[in-house]
């Protein structure tokens, strides 16, 4: 019979976000967070705050470091993120010994220069954890049943002491803010005395006293001063015994632990109850606009009834901090603006009596971005309303256009609605030259660069068909890029602006080592001139003449050496127009970027295509066998004729590279292996012919557990063939127990109601085996 304690922790999907259930006591917990890589790369910044704290600041991550300077104290030396979160795109949280009064509702935003390009928001519900004699009692029960009436006192007992934990667990309260009020709910059974004092107190994240009810009467007197006129309870709350309180004219500094504590005259505690309560803030607007429109509403209305005598106050708030605007005592504080701001801010001429306190910003700029709270104080500065608009005002909309290299053509779109006047001038720019120039309703090739001469092309009337996209022929890699259309008016204003980004992609094809050949595709349908030179070269990861076509001829020895004899191509691949070649005998040292350019005779480039090739390795095989075993075998079998001067050589990686076992001059190299192998190896007597490289290895040891490479090099170092295989040695059940049982004689005696008697037979599989002793490392199992 095995006892165990499961640490519990629920993580499920909600159409809001993630939720995340966790049992208090566990060593940490994780807030999971991916963002697209896109989003990742293009951040600044990731941050995590979380819901009703006047300071929600949980964790900020920048590029290089972890940025802990606006962090809430509470979370000191207890959040991380991983070094490379920005990255990777997991900006996963993780939290250190959480506690019930961790649960609430967390955000997860990346930042890039303050405006927030990706949000993620993760309810997480801590729990006390759990008493265990309920499942441990179903399960004794269901299988001995005849047990029941010795163990029903005992069961009834444990509900108890369960019932009664289950009552000082913390309730969670949400509310959002703008409500007029909320209830903290605590009703009892018990019979309570007539001279009770009956307690509420907020302990956390300070201590104050919210309520007192005494001696039959409420004390407002004894109430912090923040609390006086805001709290109710019932009349006669002992009679009815509901001890729940309402809080009125709700803020957001409202949020916390609030304790109702019941003493009888002495000053004993007869009953007590928390409640957490969290003031909710509405997630961040987000409002986009192009940087030429004259202005934009930050909105934020309410349907909260306010005092005429709250301050109203605009900041940014990322990526700095600055006073927007103010309003305070019914009218417009301009002086209390910062400077950048004055006669740029408008609001309601009465927003207290319309609820409504959004904000007009006018003549934008681009570093007008960023984060902007409108906070709503009351006299005390006590926040009553909080709203968040994440404003992004647009340079230009960037579009994407991918191609894979060797296309004929691509068009770099652009299409627009306004009407434009006749004698505008489109140019169209890319790493600062001239792509493309109409003006006087013509194309002025003149004043294009030399290399994009006779390879671009317009609309015939574009300002007409009010479509301004580029056709850009015969690509090249180095083609790629952000490309700029502008327009302007004859006096040189901008009067329209778009970039495109231009990828042009890499042909990429994957063989498996061992193949007799692959094909580097490049058809065209271009009708070439008899006297092109046709040039395949290795341009990464270095380069080498991999292939020249010229006078109608290969050129053989105009190839690198390493290629010779293993390179083809069509006949006649001008007539054919296939300029595609085979590439025959495959190493592994053959992958990288191959790229086929046509010239004429001046040199001129007229054509070219790059593709990708990649000879990938054999998957990783995967073997596990116990220590108890004399031998096992890594395997290794090929199909591929193998020269008789090849070499083979078993290696181990780990913190070094160990030599298992080298074959070399159809012999075994015993004096090349590592000292640990020697006598323990062990291949095929003729590999080579049998096309069988696998090794045997004897007596085994657990430390032989790890990564074994084979390699196949020709008599140059060049490398033919490779496969790796994982072994796993893993401890038999005997020899674990062996280790283990002097550990647990040791040990002091279980309490009575954690002994359970356990058999450990030989037929336990390995997985078996591994719960049941980690188990007892830990203190779960007893055996006797």
């Amino acid at each position: 019979m095995k006892m165990m304690i499961v640490l519990l922790l629920l993580i499920s999907q909600h159409a809001s976000g993630v939720e995340v259930k966790v049992y208090e006591g566990v060593e940490s917990v994780l807030l999971p967070c991916q963002v697209p890589d896109n989003v990742s790369r293009s951040s600044t910044s990731a941050v995590w705050d979380r819901n009703g704290f006047s300071n929600p600041t949980v964790h900020m991550r920048l590029r290089s470091r972890d940025d802990h300077s606006k962090q809430n104290p509470r979370y000191t030396n207890r959040t991380s993120m991983r070094d490379d979160a920005l990255t990777t795109g997991d900006l996963s949280l993780t939290l250190r010994n959480p506690t019930v009064f961790d649960s609430g509702t967390y955000n997860c935003t990346a930042l890039n220069a303050g405006h927030a390009q990706n949000w993620t928001e993760v309810q997480l519900k801590v729990k006390e954890t759990p008493p265990v004699w309920p499942k441990v009692l179903s399960a004794v029960l269901g299988t001995l049943i005849i047990l029941a009436a010795a163990f029903g006192l005992f069961v009834y007992r444990a509900y108890r002491r369960m019932k009664n934990r289950e009552a000082l667990q913390p309730e969670v309260v949400e509310v959002p803010q703008g409500e007029e009020s909320v209830l903290l709910p605590f009703k009892t059974t018990a019979y309570l005395p007539q001279d009770v004092t009956v307690e509420w107190r907020l302990t956390e994240p300070n201590n104050m006293k919210v309520h007192v009810y005494e001696s039959g009467n409420n004390q407002p007197g004894k109430q912090d001063q923040g609390y006086r006129g805001r709290t109710e309870m019932d009349e006669d709350p002992l009679r009815t015994k509901d001890l729940s309180l309402t809080l009125k004219h709700l803020h957001l500094t409202d949020s916390g632990v609030y304790t109702c504590t019941v003493y009888n005259k002495d000053g004993h505690t007869l009953l007590q109850k928390s409640v957490i309560l969290s003031v909710r803030v509405p997630q961040p607007e987000v409002v986009e606009v192009p940087k030429w429109q004259k202005s934009v509403l930050l909105p934020f209305k309410t349907t909260a009834d306010l005092p005429q005598d709250v301050t109203v106050e605009w900041r940014l708030t990322e990526p700095k901090h600055m006073k927007v605007h103010v309003y305070e005592s019914g009218n417009n504080q301009p002086d209390k603006q910062d400077q950048v701001y004055r006669g740029r801010t408008e609001m309601d001429e009465d927003p207290l009596r319309a609820k409504d306190f959004s904000l007009t910003l006018k003549d934008l700029h681009p570093t007008d971005s960023g984060v902007y709270t409108c906070n709503i104080y009351n006299t005390y500065r006590a926040i009553l309303l909080q709203k968040s608009v994440i404003l992004s005002v647009r340079v230009n909309k960037v579009e994407a256009v991918e191609v894979t290299n060797g296309e004929e053509s691509v068009l770099l779109p652009f299409k627009f609605p306004a009407d434009l006047p006749q004698d505008v001038t489109v140019e169209w720019t890319h790493n600062n030259m001239k792509v493309h120039v109409y003006e006087t309703e013509n194309n002025q090739p003149d004043k294009q660069d030399q290399g994009y001469r006779g390879r671009t092309e317009m609309d015939e009337d574009p300002l007409r068909t009010k479509d301004l996209s580029l056709t850009l022929k015969h690509l090249h890699l180095t083609d790629s890029g952000a490309y700029t259309c502008t327009v302007y008016n004859k006096d040189g204003n901008k009067l329209l602006q778009k970039s495109v980004r231009l990828s042009v992609r890499v042909e990429k094809h994957i063989v498996t080592k061992g193949e007799e050949s692959v094909l580097l595709p490049f058809k065209t349908t271009a009708d070439l001139p008899q006297d092109v030179t046709v040039e395949w070269r290795l341009t990464e990861p270095k380069h080498m003449e991999v292939h020249v076509y010229e006078t109608g001829n290969n050129q053989p020895d105009k190839q690198d050496q390493v290629y010779r004899g293993r390179t083809e191509m069509n006949e006649d691949p001008l007539r054919a127009k296939d300029l595609s070649l085979t590439l025959k005998h495959l190493r592994l040292t053959d992958s990288g970027v191959y790229t086929c350019t046509v010239y004429n005779k001046d040199g001129h480039t007229l054509l070219q295509k790059s593709v990708r090739l990649s000879v990938r390795d054999n998957e990783v095989n995967m073997v596990e066998v116990t220590q108890a075993k004399e031998t096992v075998l890594l395997p290794f079998k090929t199909t591929a004729d193998l020269p008789q001067d090849v070499t083979v050589e078993w290696t181990r990686s780990g913190s070094k590279h160990a030599k298992v076992f080298v074959f070399q001059k159809s012999q075994s190299q015993v004096e090349e292996q590592d000292q640990v192998y020697r006598g323990r190896t062990e291949m095929k007597e003729d590999p080579l012919r049998t096309k069988d490289l696998s090794l045997t290895l004897k007596d085994l040891h657990l430390t032989d557990s790890g990564v074994y490479t084979c390699n196949v090099y020709n008599k140059d170092g060049h490398m033919l063939l490779q496969k790796s295989v994982t072994l796993t040695v893993t401890e038999t059940l005997m020899g674990s127990m062996a280790d283990m049982l002097p550990r647990l004689r040791r040990r002091r005696r279980a309490p009575e109601e954690l002994r359970y008697v356990c058999r450990v037979t030989e037929e336990l599989n390995v997985t078996s085996q591994s719960i049941f002793l980690a188990n007892i490392h830990k203190g779960r199992t007893v055996c006797h």
